[in-house]
């Protein structure tokens, strides 16, 4: 007895337009899933790693200018990025503090400017919290609905390639035999299989992206805190004075 090898390849080739337009469809979401794993497992990784480093180096600073001179190196770290929108804020603040700082009393000026600068920092790490979420999370969504619509499409091709292999059987002389639409039948099983083969990879990406980011910006809301600590007590000690 003489055993045919499954060849993927032909049965693509030769099953029926719905299901090798269902089959262009799977490569394409496949391709672009791949891709979007790809850049986003190496961004999430050097911003885990990114901003490990920079609350470290910066605990053990605690010096804000020191701090913005490596953040600023630290492109893909979300923390080092918000660190930086929040740093320049305040420095803003501080500066136009002493622009006025000689025209009302100095002592109330210094107070003023500090209720001001914490309120605009808070504000900066909000919009900047809100932003590097918003970057983490880009394409991240493409993965679960490619995780969501693959078996859908793979399966629409298999039904399709299905109905076409008994609608054939009305076409044949006598009786019409498994071996017959067989052939027809594990064509369009194909599809399915690709579905499955396009969607799992994707599901997988994306539960590990979600729970990474879930980590960073869990980070990222503890030091925002930490750092507008720092700052409101800088605020009330400079009210006793």
């Amino acid at each position: 007895m003489v055993s045919e090898k499954l060849d993927v390849i032909h049965m693509i080739l030769n099953a029926s337009l719905m299901v090798q337009f269902g089959m262009l469809l799977l490569f394409l979401f496949s391709v672009a899933s791949w891709a979007i794993i790809l850049i986003k497992y190496f961004q999430i990784r050097k911003a885990y790693k990114e901003s490990a480093f920079f609350v470290e180096y910066f605990w053990k600073s605690k010096d804000f200018s020191d701090a913005f001179s490596r953040a600023k190196g630290l492109q893909f770290s979300p923390i080092a990025r918000a660190f930086r929108i929040a740093y320049l804020e305040l420095r803003k603040v501080h500066t136009e503090g002493l622009s006025r700082g000689n025209q009302t009393d100095e002592k109330q000026s210094t107070r003023d400017e500090g209720v001001i600068g914490f309120e605009n920092v808070k504000r900066a790490l909000h919009r900047s919290s809100n932003t590097e979420s918003i970057r983490l999370t880009q394409m991240i969504p493409f993965l679960a609905t490619t995780g969501n619509t693959a078996p859908f499409i793979g399966l629409f091709g298999t039904v399709w390639g299905i109905m076409n292999s008994f609608h054939s059987i009305a076409f044949q002389k006598g009786s019409a035999t498994i071996a017959a639409v067989a052939p027809g039948i594990s064509e369009a099983l194909v599809a399915t299989a690709a579905g499955l083969a396009v969607a799992i990879p994707a599901v997988i990406a994306y539960n590990y992206f979600t729970q990474k980011i879930r980590i960073i910006e869990s980070e990222l809301d503890s030091f925002s805190s930490d750092f507008l600590n720092i700052i409101e007590r800088e605020l009330i000690l400079s009210r006793e004075v």
